[in-house]
């Protein structure tokens, strides 16, 4: 009978490992002292395991001569940059929960992030793009202008105490990056050895906001059991070895790049190579070639860049063997893309999040072609995953229903919101993903839209991905989302937003004339609209709401002057 249920375990002969993210690093130095860990080249930084685990325990004792104690969160907000994973292992060395700020965050986030977990301490970047970090600090905390560096007394920010800026000159009452490493003396090391035996695996040690489509972010808790066995099995489905060298164009804020980056290579002795500090097509595709990469990471969008960067068939990537596709669904003409034109035969698909440490589901390089790239494969070891209908009930193979999660990777919680916690966790301990999906008989998953997502229309579900799909084989179309619009006949009806190939041209009629016995009417896009781009978050997932609200108020609009 539960053969016949949407239910699926995962093993491994591994086992899962029960170590601190410091002693992994420790691991590494002594395995692979002299492989390149570190290598982030518009920073001109190469550092060795053995260099990066020097540099993460000066960074570590340094902290703790400015009076942080174990537990205590301190905060990054900076793009991509090397004092970022420095700063990471640095944190768990010395029992600090590092708080991933979003680059994009501007004042009213940033005020909020910092007093919901308690941050003591921040370090970030001067400035990324167009924000000024400097000055919105400045505009939270006016006080720091009067104060000692690290002795700041802030009304809006009661509990930070110390602000770090990357650089060499930091403005009035911040303090630089470089001097609190100078800080620390004998008998900081010799407090961090000491710290060092007292930490477990099962401490909380990262703290990531998820970005929420209604209501304020909330602070997912992870532990360093979570995160680091995570890394280490995304690594294994990749069949890394400490011969990889890993291109990451993703934010290390995110999962992608701290955990499925940083964590999978400290565990298998790989280099890590960060192309910039933030995505850009065209460094991604220079970095490659010149570094020799063998592996490399992306959501959708940014491999759609980069294939179709004017540019794309002079660079040599046959360097490259394997990689990850995940943070939203990848679309199947993409991946053939991929795998044929970037060389990447053994690249993954992955799915999860944040609250999973993140990842649930990998495909395998010996996944046959249809797998590979129509599902986001099976589950991974020690995890378990259900699908139930609405009732809570397991269905049956095949048939559609919420995905749940249960194992080493689900959170701690949401930090201080137990309510919250409650609602996304429930008492067997079960992570509800609000993701619809379907498994196979032989334990492929393949993800079908948002629950939140399904278009009603008309008493039929619709689901956007379906369509997606169906819309991708276009010629002209380079990438496609799907969703729903309110309705006064249906109650829903199906829009896409288009974005087309250079030089391509379409229309509304053109995409009808596509669709028409193709695929059934209610499923044919009745809104069309082409865009240059679409609205994103950091992390390169697509925004649907943002879509859904702005073509509601459209179409409302249109409404209003013809009735």
């Amino acid at each position: 009978m539960l053969r016949d249920q949407s239910y699926v375990c995962g093993v491994s002969t591994t086992p899962l490992m029960y170590k601190t993210i410091g002693q992994a690093l420790d691991d590494a130095a002594a395995r692979w002292p002299d492989n390149e860990a570190l290598i982030v080249p518009h920073q001109g930084v190469r550092l060795t395991y053995a260099a990066l685990k020097t540099a993460a325990e000066d960074l570590a004792a340094g902290l703790l001569r400015q009076g942080l104690e174990a537990g205590d969160r301190i905060g990054i907000w900076s793009p991509n940059r090397a004092e970022w994973v420095i700063t990471q292992f640095a944190t768990a060395k010395a029992g600090l929960i590092l708080v991933n700020i979003n680059p994009a965050y501007r004042t009213a986030e940033l005020e909020y992030a910092l007093n919901k977990v308690g941050c003591k301490a921040l370090i970030l970047a001067p400035a990324f793009k167009s924000s000024d970090y400097v000055a919105i600090i400045r505009e939270l905390a006016p006080e720091i202008d009067l104060c000692d560096p690290g002795a700041l007394h802030a009304d809006r920010l009661p509990d930070l105490k110390l602000v770090a800026t990357l650089g060499d000159q930091p403005p009035a009452g911040f303090m630089a990056y470089g001097d609190i490493i100078k800080a620390a003396d004998a008998a900081n090391r010799a407090l961090l050895a000491d710290i060092a035996v007292t930490l477990m695996p099962d401490d909380p040690i990262n703290i990531q906001f998820t970005s929420g489509t209604t209501g304020f972010p909330k602070g997912a808790t992870l532990t360093h059991h979570n995160i680091l066995n995570n890394g280490y099995f995304v690594g294994e489905g990749q069949r890394f070895t400490d011969q990889d060298r890993l291109c990451i164009p993703v934010p290390l804020y995110h999962c992608f790049g701290m955990v499925m980056g940083v964590l999978n290579c400290v565990t298998h002795g790989a280099a890590m190579v960060f192309p910039g500090e933030a995505f850009d097509p065209l460094s991604v595709l220079q970095t490659v070639e010149r570094e020799r990469c063998t592996a490399l990471y992306g959501v959708p969008t940014m491999f759609i860049a980069e294939l179709e960067h004017p540019e794309f068939k002079k660079f040599d990537l046959s360097s490259l063997r394997t990689g990850v596709m995940a943070g939203s669904p990848c679309p199947v003409e993409v991946m053939k893309r991929v795998i044929a034109e970037m060389h990447m035969t053994d690249v993954t698909i992955c799915y999860g999040m944040t609250e999973t440490s993140p990842v649930s589901f990998q495909t395998s390089p010996d996944d046959p072609l249809d797998k590979k790239v129509g599902s986001v494969g099976r589950v991974h070891p020690f995890i378990e995953v259900k699908i139930i209908d609405e009732d809570g009930r397991t269905v049956a193979r095949g048939e559609r229903g919420e995905l749940l999660t249960r194992g080493y990777s689900v959170m701690r919680g949401y930090w201080n919101d137990e309510e919250k916690t409650r609602d996304a966790v429930d008492a067997g301990g079960w992570m509800h993903t609000g993701d619809l999906a379907t498994i196979d008989d032989a334990g492929y998953c393949n993800i079908v839209g948002r629950v939140k997502d399904m278009i009603i229309r008309g008493g039929e579900n619709v689901y956007p991905r379906e369509i997606e799909e169906f819309l991708y084989r276009h010629p002209a179309i380079q990438d496609v989302q799907v969703f729903g619009v309110p309705d006064h006949k249906y109650g829903e009806e199906v829009c896409a937003w288009i974005k087309l190939k250079d030089g391509e041209t379409l229309t509304a009629e053109g995409v009808a004339s596509f669709c028409k016995g193709q695929i059934a009417h209610y499923k044919v896009p009745k809104h069309i609209r082409f865009v240059r781009e679409f609205p994103m978050t950091v992390t390169g997932k697509v925004q649907k709401f943002v879509m859904r609200e702005e073509m509601s108020k459209e179409l409302g609009r249109r409404e209003a002057k013809t009735a």
